[in-house]
């Protein structure tokens, strides 16, 4: 056996080589250098990468089409005709070959523009030729610019539809182009057969659902004889991807729920009694007391909590974050918050500071602009268990930070963190803490399902009471003076007003204003000393930036001009106006999430989307959706739609939508299939013991370890 042979160990222990994991650059063709391009640029490095490298388009070579039955509907066609003449017309950079061809019932041109002195001589006016070529109209005549051709004698019909495949510059400089592409695949399924492509789902499943083996779908997907055969080959392949990854999640919440010991929080004390008695602000919504109550739930039961926490902006995830910490504190436990930005763990720390006052539980902030004096006391009181609660940013996951019994961490937005940061905090005790992670992007129940499916799920879509919905429009730059005067009387009403740009420095390509512009530009339309403005952005250092963002949130400024570094984690109930410049620059959820700045006080509160005279028309619908609607999830409803699953802000960074077939938006159908089948299968086999489930169990095992499905980290 070669070195390229890769060996896989399967249950009854005996050895079997997989040829599909054999190098690429062992296929007839390939070789080390252009396996390199292919292993850099498609991802190709085994066998079965280039069986799963699939085709974005079919061609139709399977028959010959009539010039006659051409129309403006056809795209590319195969003519077998006579040449009648071959000219060259124009001149120097004008100079074409015009070869007019006919088959008896029509007759049509062929150009070529380059190449064409070999052309030229290879072409004999008399002979019969094939072209092959897209089908375009002149003066509502039929032609093909650079067809393929070839005598008629050597061409014959193909007895599949012809795959496409993408391809890029650097591996059509090598010859590695789609056609090129095509012929190693055809070569391929030259060298491996039916029992090289074994079955990974059970029979069960493909009698029920009606589909094809694996073997049969994977040839039909590159080679179909017809549409039909490729539309069945789809269909089984989709199936498998959203089947396969459904059943792992399912798999990995079953195995978290059967073994992963928690600590044991038994007691709702006086700590949790006192406050939710005597300090807590406002009534808690329904959807609130649902989500305590998974949670008690969940720390009580023994095994770690491990739960995504759901709530559009404003819904009230700090006090049911606030409640369960003191659940841990009750029973002897500390807690730490941790955020994406100093802003925003700043903001958490003075909002629970507020809170919490009077009442015997010690809080402490841990960020990078933390002085030595405060880090050593903050230090000694996580070691010492002084502080019960610890908020924080990225510091916390330090090795200096040592806590004496950390029970429940809880992480804010935490798509912003590295796999690896959020990882660090479960070593933070010798048993790991229960986890909650909270996020104000609200995710389609769908691409919840699909993306979080390991975890559990709690979502919270009712608003606190006195929380009025911010009135959205639209204006386009014409209307700045009238905004300006609507914010004037804002401000001269003793209210707080932001505005909001995209971009810091001046760009030559993009001709939307920059924040220093921005910045000048609202003086001259709020002059000071009458007014008082203060800015924030990403280059400033951590304390200028405190500094303005402090003096915005006490009211000694009236008006804030910020880059969305204010996206989250800022609270001024007296702010009522947001101005967001370019509008039509920013995503669906960045603009959701910049307008739940404002309406978080009693005030009537407006959102203004100032953009540019002229929209694209998906930046029209965006700006429309958000006049619309102030609610989140149908707002993240209308984002999938217009950008797709793979886009989305704010899924898992592990990359499990990554799927090379499936859609979960386009393929929902498929998925709600393949959801009911994992479902009916795991609640028969949990363990996948059954003999009829060996090629699944042999199938992830042997997967295992490819793609990250862990349970956060």
């Amino acid at each position: 056996m070669g070195p390229h042979a890769s060996f896989i160990f399967v249950k009854n222990d005996f050895l079997t080589v997989q040829i599909l994991h054999t190098s690429i650059e062992y296929l007839k063709g390939v070789g080390p250098v252009k396996a390199d391009l292919l292993k850099k640029e498609a991802g190709i490095f085994v066998y079965e990468d280039l069986l799963t490298y699939y085709p974005y388009r079919h061609i139709d070579r399977t028959r010959i089409t009539r010039i006659k039955d051409l129309n403006h509907e056809t795209e590319f066609a195969l003519i077998d005709a006579h040449v009648i003449s071959a000219e060259v017309v124009g001149v120097k950079r004008a100079r074409r070959l015009v070869v007019m061809v006919t088959d008896g019932e029509g007759t049509m041109e062929m150009v070529w523009f380059q190449g064409i002195y070999y052309v030229e001589k290879a072409m004999r006016p008399g002979d019969n030729y094939q072209f092959f070529g897209k089908v375009s109209f002149f003066m509502d005549k039929p032609q093909m610019t650079h067809p393929e051709f070839q005598k008629a004698s050597e061409g014959a019909t193909k007895d599949y539809l012809e795959p496409v495949y993408p391809s890029t510059e650097k591996l059509k400089a090598r010859y590695l182009g789609g056609r090129q592409i095509a012929a190693l695949t055809e070569a391929l399924f030259h060298q491996v057969g039916r029992n090289d492509i074994p079955e990974n789902l059970p029979d069960s499943i493909l009698s029920k659902y009606k589909l094809a083996d694996r073997y049969t779908a994977l040839r039909q997907v590159h080679f179909p004889k017809n549409m039909e055969e490729y539309e069945q080959a789809v269909r089984r392949l989709k199936f498998e991807e959203l089947f396969l990854s459904q059943l792992r999640m399912t798999l990995l919440k079953i195995k978290r729920h059967n073994t992963s010991s928690g600590h044991v929080f038994k007691i709702v004390g006086n700590l949790f009694n006192s406050f939710f008695n005597e300090h807590l602000p406002f009534a808690l919504t329904n959807a609130q007391k649902r989500v305590l109550k998974e949670i008690r739930k969940d720390v009580a039961s023994g095994r770690q909590m491990n739960r995504l926490l759901q709530g559009d902006v404003g819904s009230g995830k700090t006090i049911v974050a606030l409640l369960s910490m003191l659940i841990a504190a009750d029973n002897g436990f500390q807690s730490c918050f941790m955020a994406p930005t100093e802003i925003l763990a700043r903001q958490h720390f003075e909002s629970l500071q507020k809170l919490l006052e009077g009442m015997d539980v010690n809080v402490g902030l841990l960020t990078g602009s933390t002085s030595s004096k405060e880090r050593k006391v903050v230090l000694e009181g996580c070691k010492d268990g002084a502080l019960n609660i610890i908020t924080g940013t990225h510091a916390l996951i330090e090795d200096k930070v040592v806590f004496k019994n950390l029970g429940l961490a809880i992480i804010d937005e935490q798509h912003r963190f590295g796999v690896a940061q959020r990882a660090r905090l479960w070593e933070k005790n010798d048993l790991p803490p229960h986890i909650l992670i909270m996020t104000a992007t609200p995710i389609p129940r769908t691409l919840a399902l699909t993306a979080y499916g390991d975890l559990d799920y709690s979502i919270m879509d009712e608003l606190p009471p006195g929380r009025t919905p911010v009135l959205t429009v639209h204006r386009s730059a014409y209307h700045r003076a009238e905004v300006m005067s609507f914010v004037r009387s804002e401000i001269e009403k003793g209210r707080q007003a932001y505005f909001i740009y995209p971009l810091i420095e001046e760009s030559a390509k993009l001709d939307y204003e920059d924040l220093m512009k921005g910045y000048e530009e609202v003086k001259s339309f709020f002059p000071p000393p009458k007014f008082l403005i203060s800015m924030v952005h990403g280059k400033q250092s951590a304390d200028l930036k405190q500094t303005n963002m402090d003096r915005f949130v006490k009211g000694n400024t009236q008006i804030m001009v910020s880059t969305t570094v204010i996206e989250v984690g800022v609270n001024v109930p007296n702010a009522t106006v947001m101005v967001i410049e370019s509008a039509e620059r920013f995503g669906l959820p960045q603009l959701h999430q910049l307008r739940g700045r404002v309406g978080r006080g009693s005030e009537k509160s407006y959102c203004i989307l100032l953009s540019g005279i002229k929209l694209s028309k998906e930046a029209g619908e965006r700006l429309s959706i958000m006049c619309q609607t102030n609610d989140g999830f149908k707002i993240a409803e209308k984002d999938l739609e217009l950008r797709g699953p793979g886009d989305v802000e704010g899924t898992r960074q592990s990359g499990l939508l990554n799927f090379k077939l499936a859609n979960i938006l386009a393929d929902k159908n498929i998925l709600k299939v393949a959801m009911d089948a994992v479902e009916e299968l795991v609640k028969e086999d949990p363990q996948l013991e059954n003999e009829s489930n060996k090629r699944l169990r042999q199938y992830l095992s042997m997967k295992r370890g490819k793609t990250v499905w862990s349970k956060i980290s």
